[in-house]
């Protein structure tokens, strides 16, 4: 078992406030407690009424109402309502300013360890929240290790980075968890942080697996637990372990129907596995939630959040065909002009919903002259989402021939990803990097340079599949691999084209332009039986549609149609939707 933290690091968060920590105060000042800023107000329930949150049980050492009032505020807390669940502990301290835990959750409220770190604002809050608690007399054990673990979050906040500070939370809930074995909660908050400190660059997704292992350990026992459920969507939001959060997916809308995230989070594991009907009715649920939020609290226009549910719509909607209500997703996105508050999810929408629109449906001249139409945006602020519209525009560029357009769209790219890298966010700087290389890849096919094309492609696709996707978007505007199966099909060479479109499909499963790049290379190369069943399933997922690519499957059908055989049968990443279990 690892030695506990050092008495020296349990008190230096007092000197936020000044105090030491023999000045143990019975009661905090007024104006200490005014200082934090506390959010305040009825709490918005934007889901099913009566508070439906699921079931958590965390004793604390307040008495009377605060028992009850902490334990709402926990579970939002694990649904990641931040706001609602300030409101609640805030509310326990303005009645018992002397509950240590109340704080402890304010201090939670303003960490949101798998969003964007912290404001400066929300850091100087929860730190001060740590620095009033630890200075009341007389807190009980279990109380002061819980404080002493997001302590170590806020300590040196100012001068420290966000990811260390993190993996210094990781290692603090290890500690905490390993002292209370029988605490719940203290195994949950564990499993949050492994996911929290997990590296984006860590393909082998280390972290992710041990807290998968520890939830999955307490969810048959817990089926109702918020965070347990929640959690597990998290820490398997990955290809290769999507499959293992489905059941926690499917589960997670009915435990806590009343919170607004609970409807969009299970779509993170739809999207991995392809099941498009389910990611839409899910973020039909999230947007819906998301505008009566909005409402609610009086906010100027719309919520963040329902941007980000508008961004997953459209994704569903083009991998099922669906243009006519993807461009209704982006048309609504058009009469947009307010949102609070101004996040990465907002940059995000707003670049990605129409570039994913034009780049999917290859309307290459719109993609070449696309503007988002907010154009008063702060877009300096967010070079990587500000990234997503000029490699759309470099990309509509270089397949209209048109080379200045397209060197402009290349510079630019550059300045972005030098002003992530002086922003030290070598992650973002990636992903652009990963756009850029794309985008001269595809220069040097209109140039005449097919081997050199390739070259930069396939780095583009390898680069891409050793990093992970941020949770902010469902997928990238355009698969790197995927498009690097369009270029061998261009250059006549649809064997390994059709293992590039297979390989992209192991990653992105069900993507409608995978599907039918699959489907047409197979044919090419008299593989009909794949070809037959990469376009019956195109068929099958996008039966509504009215895309060209569906007429082109359809007439090879017609000609080509035949019993699959046995040995030829579907690969494993297009089984879930059609196999009884998973439905």
């Amino acid at each position: 078992m690892k030695q506990p933290l050092p008495y020296w690091f349990l008190c230096l968060p007092l000197a936020l406030l000044s105090w030491s920590c023999s000045e143990k105060k019975a009661t905090p000042s007024r104006k200490a407690l005014n200082e934090m800023n506390l959010k305040a107000g009825k709490v918005i329930i934007c889901g099913l009424p009566d508070a439906q949150f699921g079931t958590v049980r965390f004793p604390i050492a307040c008495p009377g109402p605060a028992q009850e009032s902490f334990g709402l505020g926990l579970k939002l807390l694990h649904s990641f309502e931040y706001e609602e669940a300030e409101k609640v502990f805030a509310g326990i301290i303005r009645t018992q300013p002397t509950c240590a835990m109340a704080y402890w959750g304010v201090a939670m409220s303003n960490f949101h360890p798998l969003w964007a770190p912290p404001t400066e604002a929300e850091l100087q809050k929860g730190a001060k929240a740590v620095a009033i608690a630890r200075a009341l007399p007389q807190l009980p054990a279990r109380e002061a290790d819980y404080l002493a673990t997001i302590a170590a979050f806020y300590q040196d906040w100012p001068t420290v980075d966000h990811r260390t500070r993190c993996l210094r939370f990781e290692q603090a809930t290890e500690q905490l968890a390993q002292k209370y074995p029988d605490d719940k909660e203290a195994t949950v908050f564990y499993a949050l942080a492994l996911t929290a400190a997990a590296a984006p660059t860590d393909t082998t997704f280390t972290k992710q697996k041990k807290a998968g292992r520890i939830l999955a350990a307490l969810y048959p026992d817990n089926l109702n637990h918020p965070g347990i459920v929640h959690y597990l969507i998290h820490a398997y939001d990955t290809p290769t372990l999507a499959v293992r959060a489905l059941p926690a997916a499917r589960r997670y809308a009915a435990v806590a129907p009343s919170s607004a995230h609970a409807q969009h989070m299970p779509s993170h594991i739809f999207t991995r596995l392809g099941l498009w009907t389910e990611n839409i009715e899910s973020n039909l649920a999230s947007v819906a939630a998301a505008q009566c939020y909005a409402q609610q609290a009086g906010i100027k226009g719309h919520w963040d959040e329902e941007l980000h549910g508008l961004d997953y719509l459209m994704y569903a909607y083009l991998q099922k065909g669906e243009n006519r209500l993807a461009r209704q997703q982006w048309d609504y996105l058009q009469t947009i002009q307010q949102v609070e508050p101004l996040t990465f999810k907002v940059a995000y929408s707003f670049a990605a919903i129409p570039a994913r629109y034009l780049l999917e449906n290859r309307n290459w001249p719109e993609a070449a002259t696309l503007q988002s139409h907010a154009t008063d945006f702060p877009w300096e602020k967010f070079p990587w989402q500000k990234a997503i519209i000029h490699f759309a525009r470099l990309m509509g560029a270089a397949h209209t021939h048109n080379r200045p357009a397209a060197q402009a769209e290349v510079q630019e790219l550059r300045r972005l990803q030098a002003l992530l890298l002086q922003q030290k966010d070598a992650y973002k700087a990636t992903q652009v990097e990963i756009q850029l290389t794309s985008g001269l890849a595809w220069l040097d096919m209109q140039d005449g340079k097919p081997e050199q094309a390739l070259r930069r492609m396939r780095a583009a696709a390898d680069l891409e599949d050793r990093t992970e996707k941020p949770p902010v978007t469902p997928g990238e505007v355009l698969p790197a691999r995927e498009l690097l199966g369009d270029m061998l099909l261009q250059l006549h060479r649809p064997n390994e084209a059709l293992a590039a479109y297979e390989e992209d499909l192991r990653r992105h499963p069900n993507r409608f332009n995978g599907l039918y790049g699959a489907g047409l290379a197979a044919g090419q190369i008299g593989n009909e039986a794949k070809a037959n069943r990469y376009y019956q399933q195109l068929l099958t997922q996008a039966s509504g549609s009215t895309r060209p690519e569906l007429s082109a499957a359809r007439r090879f059908l017609a000609v080509h149609s035949q019993p699959t055989a046995a040995s030829d049968s579907p690969v494993r990443y297009t089984s879930y939707a059609a196999h009884p279990a998973s439905r």
